[in-house]
């Protein structure tokens, strides 16, 4: 009997020993992936054994996190929570609050991870990276480029340097590389702080004497040609001059530059074909003398029969 009350005491007396470790807090939402945590961020500190400072906060604008009954501030910004683990832990030993104090530190929500996905996509979405994602995965939750998409996807990423100064760095992805897979590295990976911008492709448009005028969407995302830009058009209409302009906006200026094109001659492929940049406005204007002519001698037509035909038939 005496043997089994030693043998029971002695068991009791390990367990009481051995410590256990603290279940994250329940009401935090905690334990997702570990990063390094920022700004704004929530983390759940649980204290084996001390109640009092298990709970849930938020680390401050400034990265610091405070703490009651601490006196210090700790600096938690860059920080695994493994490290912050530590540094809170030291803190509560080196103000004699706790002797040998078991922390544990999970990330409840992070707010300083964003990822903001805008441009020609289908819904521009702004997230937080919980954990690494890539950019096709930012690209689905925005719900996929948009038709009118450029070529290239742009991604902004702020760089500090040990002297504090930020620096902006951008990295233009081939949205034909990403979506057809040919380089692997084109699907970067996303750690938050990123802006990924996905511009509008070009157009060019045409107007005036064409089957179907419109704005038109540049193939290339950079140029096409005057006689690209009338086959895109469906071609011209019986009466179009001679004679085209090209509109252009350079230097940023307000006012659009005139340029004259002599489309007959590119047309009869006498003069060379002429290029188009992104929105420029061909303009194909109406040849008036020949429509007032024509009309005139179907006038004559109805009156003097077959000989205005012919010249009609001939001006044609």
């Amino acid at each position: 009997m005496r043997l089994m009350i030693c043998s029971v005491v002695f068991t009791l007396c390990i367990h009481a020993q051995a410590p256990v470790r603290p279940a994250p807090l329940a009401e935090s939402g905690g334990n997702l992936p570990e990063q390094k945590v920022g700004p704004n961020d929530m983390i759940a500190i649980s204290v084996y054994d001390s109640p009092e400072f298990t709970r849930t906060v938020r680390i401050g604008a400034d990265g610091i996190v405070r703490l009651p009954m601490l006196k210090q501030r700790i600096k938690a910004e860059g920080l695994m929570p493994s490290d912050l683990e530590d540094k809170i832990a030291a803190a509560l030993t080196d103000e004699g609050i706790l002797v040998d104090p078991f922390v544990i530190v999970t990330i409840a929500e992070y707010h300083s991870r964003p990822i903001n996905v805008m441009g020609a996509v289908r819904g521009p979405v702004t997230f937080q990276a919980d954990s690494p994602v890539t950019l096709l995965d930012a690209l689905a939750r925005a719900g996929g480029l948009s038709p009118e998409a450029g070529p290239e996807i742009l991604i902004s990423r702020v760089q500090t340097s040990p002297d504090s100064a930020a620096t902006t760095l951008v990295q233009r992805i081939p949205v034909k590389t990403l979506i057809d897979g040919s380089d692997p590295e084109a699907n970067v990976k996303l750690s938050g702080g990123e802006e990924v911008r996905i511009p509008e492709a070009g157009k060019i448009y045409v107007v005036g004497n064409v089957r179907k005028p419109g704005a038109f969407t540049l193939e290339n995302g950079s140029e096409t040609t005057i006689l690209k830009a009338v086959a895109i058009a469906e071609g011209l209409l019986p009466y179009a001059g001679k004679q085209a302009f090209i509109y252009r906006r350079e230097g940023g200026a307000d006012a659009k530059n005139e340029i004259p094109i002599e489309l007959s001659k590119i047309m009869e492929r006498k003069s060379p074909d002429a290029p188009l940049m992104a929105n420029d406005i061909l303009y194909i204007p109406d040849n008036k003398r020949q429509r007032m002519t024509i009309g005139a001698l179907e006038k004559l037509l109805m009156i003097g029969g077959g000989v205005a035909g012919a010249l009609i038939y001939t001006l044609r």
